[in-house]
């Protein structure tokens, strides 16, 4: 029974918010970090930063890998 919450806890770690969705989906149309910092109203630091805190979520290394785990998901 614990582990079963365990892992059902561990599922929703790896939800995205639709800012977080919005995000990978400007990285995914191929622009830069900073145009897609300055269509979502970041500072490129905050939009790599951010990047940054959704690959530790996902356990991905990059923000590519993001990008094709939320594709994989049909999230974007």
């Amino acid at each position: 029974m614990e582990q079963a919450t365990l892992l059902r806890r561990g599922t929703d770690d790896l939800r995205l918010n639709e800012e977080e969705i919005r995000l990978l989906a400007q990285i995914a149309s191929g622009v830069t970090a900073d145009v897609a910092a300055r269509k979502l109203e970041l500072s490129a630091r905050t939009l790599r930063r951010r990047l940054r805190t959704i690959c530790d979520r996902l356990e991905v290394n990059t923000p590519i890998e993001a990008v094709v785990w939320a594709a994989r998901r049909q999230l974007i």
